[in-house]
């Protein structure tokens, strides 16, 4: 039986809770189908998520637009105006060649030596953060472990001092409320201006810092990158600055936390992965099919297109639904199983295309090399009696907390 639009809501607690047993049907009966309540197209099979990825009609600059048609009257809050003056700037809003020109800048710090040089440090960081659990006590590792290592790591690369990083969840959390899709939030503008204007003093304060004492680090490669190059301007450095801090740490913590709670309701997988048994870069890529920190992407049509016998028009929104995709029985046998010696390499969690997520191999590298730390640290962990709470978002999957016993008692 077919799954009537006027049925749909990506943002129910059903679909918040569990988005693969939601869509299931969808992708099965009508997986190009328009969603009224948020006047957007959802494609959720793997083959039409995949064409959709590669169509260059399918634009990812889904700012402009919405500040022409929203934000150009005179009774605009400035701040709210700034939050979309600064995400104009990320390169993952951007078309080509203002996406290419960013992206070549940032990709340097990204090659797979320069990623590879970081593992002992990511080892040293978890050893750290596990050293620091009082396992006596039932913990939320999402507080203790899956959120600082990767802010860490980031704050590592970029330059920023650690003893900032306190303030990295409040920005992140306020920045998502727009950029992960909180659609359902009146407040969001608002409470995503706040942290943005926040963030951009900052990053302008540390600009200012490292121009004058230049450090081996990734800021400072922005500011020489900049004085080499006139058409990057001071605007779109900063920019890039809040894009890698919030992007390059959010989806590692969701990832980590997402990974540890499916070997902990799979007990036998668990203890394969805990011994070795499966390589931990080929598990890494079966948690990112199973339930990976990216649920759909955005796109704006540039023009008409014709997807599954459906007609897209020129102007409309596109949710591309990777979780969807993922589970998706025509590509993934078995789909709705954890296994982690399948070969998982067709799933879609850093998207496609020319937009591909800039730091897969980084999120990828700090998930092998802290989930087995954390696995072996804790030989006898399990959930503790607390309800699972989802971010109700709908672009990102990932938990509010994950409260652990590490065993014993």
């Amino acid at each position: 039986m077919s799954a009537p639009s006027t049925e749909v809501n990506i943002l129910s607690p059903e679909a918040v809770r569990d988005p693969y047993t939601y869509f299931a049907p969808i992708r099965r009966d009508r997986p190009v189908l328009w969603d009224p309540r948020y006047k957007s197209w959802l494609l959720t099979s793997h083959e039409m998520v995949t064409r959709g990825l590669k169509d260059e009609r399918f634009s990812s600059d889904r700012i402009a637009p919405f500040i022409q048609h929203k934000l150009s009257g005179p009774d605009v809050d400035p701040l709210v105006r700034q939050v979309f003056d600064v995400l104009s700037d990320w390169m993952v809003f951007q078309d080509e060649p203002g996406h290419r020109r960013l992206r070549s800048l940032v990709s340097k710090a990204f090659t797979p030596r320069s990623i590879t040089l970081m593992e002992d440090r990511i080892r040293q960081l978890s050893n750290e953060l596990i050293g620091e659990i009082d396992v006596s006590r039932e913990f939320d590792l999402i507080e203790a472990f899956s959120y600082p290592l990767p802010a860490m790591v980031m704050a590592d690369m970029l330059g920023v001092p650690l003893a900032d990083r306190d303030r990295f969840k409040h920005w992140s959390e306020g920045i998502g409320a727009v950029v992960s899709g909180e659609l359902d939030d009146p407040d969001r503008y608002r409470r995503s201006a706040s942290a943005m204007n926040e963030l951009v003093s900052f990053f302008a304060d540390l600009l200012r810092h490292y121009r004058a004492n230049p450090a081996d680090n990734l800021i400072t490669a922005l500011i020489r990158a900049r004085e080499a190059d006139d058409g990057l301007t001071e605007a779109e450095v900063i920019a890039t600055c809040t894009l890698l801090l919030f992007a390059g740490h959010e989806t590692t913590a969701n990832l980590i936390a997402s990974s540890m709670l499916a070997l902990i309701r799979h007990p036998e997988q668990l203890d394969a992965f805990r011994e070795g048994r499966v390589p931990a870069k080929t598990a890494v890529e079966e948690f990112l099919r199973f339930d990976g920190p990216g649920k759909a992407v955005v796109r704006v049509l540039a023009d008409d297109a014709d997807y599954g016998g459906e007609q897209l028009a020129k102007g409309q929104r596109v949710f591309l639904v990777l979780a969807s995709a993922n589970r998706d029985p025509a590509v993934f046998d078995d789909p709705d199983r954890l296994r982690l010696d399948r070969d998982a390499k067709q799933h879609m969690a850093f998207g496609g295309g020319a937009h591909f997520c800039l730091g897969a191999s980084l999120a990828r590298l700090e998930a092998a090399t802290a989930l087995p730390i954390l696995a072996r640290a804790l030989p006898g962990v399990r959930l503790a009696d607390r309800e699972l709470r989802w971010q109700p978002v709908f672009l990102t999957r990932g938990l509010q907390d994950l409260w652990l016993h590490a065993g014993g008692g």
